[in-house]
């Protein structure tokens, strides 16, 4: 049952911040000897002008396609690590969170390929002269007929490297915070309260592996030409920083931040929302059912879903 709010939460979260996903990748993969964007602004202008509003949205298939499988695996693992952890204290919060980033990399690192290499597929054009993937499912498939499965988990070390310690971050900062903010189901303020608290863990997290996720867009998107530039993870970083200096490490951090917000703080209150409805359903069903023998507790806030 719980793909369907998986599904739509995340999907809304896709709609609205794919374009900002765009430009962040356009930014962070560009050539610095021949750069085609000078910001965030100007990206978002340049991709508007040349490819019109749909080049914002290339690549938005592959999300779409596994994010509700990716919500279901992230929340479902983060919950029952929650249940085996025992005691709910902000370790253990991180821990779980951590073992659900890294069991959904399985889904996400081919996923991020397809949308990366979409995203990039013609660039500066209206039309793609030529069009290597007709669409993020053919690019896999391409790419798996090429180099094997070996091809299509490019990037699952970084990938692995964001993931786990982001998401036990992003757990962590939203467990804290609905805590501080007092998010009770009387509470009038709580769906504010919960969007803020999902849209604050979501910039904590990706501030805390945005490095990570720079390189692993560069892994992701070599040999997109035909030809290589990087051996691996450590060369990608030293020829990175040669040319580019620490600053590469920062590049399309605005638009990132931007889409962190709305998209987590949307995905984040409606799971919640959801699992303290059926909580609340459950209970009164137990209690209809066997009225002399259940003493029901009072309701807690779900800081920890038990099943994104």
């Amino acid at each position: 049952f719980f793909l369907i709010p998986s599904y739509f939460s995340g999907a809304a979260g896709v709609l609205v911040g794919h374009p900002f996903d765009t430009v962040k990748v356009r930014l962070q993969v560009q050539n610095v000897d021949k750069p085609l964007y000078r910001g965030t602004f100007h990206c978002f202008q340049s991709i508007i002008r040349q490819e019109s509003m749909l080049g914002l949205y290339k690549g938005i298939g592959s999300p779409m396609m596994g994010l509700a499988f990716i919500n279901a695996i992230v929340f479902g693992v983060q919950g029952n690590a929650m249940r085996k952890l025992g005691r709910d204290t902000p370790l253990n919060q991180f821990l779980a969170g951590a073992s659900a980033g890294a069991i959904q990399c399985v889904i996400c690192c081919p996923m991020e390929l397809a949308k990366t290499r979409m995203q990039l597929q013609g660039t500066g054009e209206k039309k793609s002269k030529r069009k290597l993937y007709k669409n993020s499912l053919d690019c896999l498939v391409r790419i798996y007929n090429k180099e094997g499965i070996r091809g299509i988990n490019r990037g699952m070390v970084t990938t692995l490297m964001r993931e786990t310690p982001g998401f036990g971050v992003y757990f962590l900062a939203y467990d804290v915070l609905t805590r501080s903010l007092g998010c009770e189901p009387e509470d009038p303020y709580m769906i504010p309260k919960l969007l803020f608290a999902g849209g604050m863990s979501g910039i904590a997290s990706w501030l805390s592996t945005y490095p990570v996720d720079v390189i692993k867009s560069r892994l992701q998107a070599d040999g997109v030409g035909g030809v290589n530039q990087y051996s691996g993870i450590m060369d990608c970083v030293r020829q990175s920083l040669k040319k580019e200096g620490w600053r590469v490490f920062s590049r399309g951090l605005t638009s990132t931040l931007l889409r962190a917000f709305p998209v987590n703080a949307t995905t984040f209150a409606t799971v919640t929302l959801f699992l303290i409805y059926m909580r609340e359903g459950e209970e009164c069903s137990i209690q209809d059912s066997e009225p002399q023998s259940v003493q029901l507790q009072p309701l807690q806030p779900q800081t920890q879903p038990t099943s994104l």
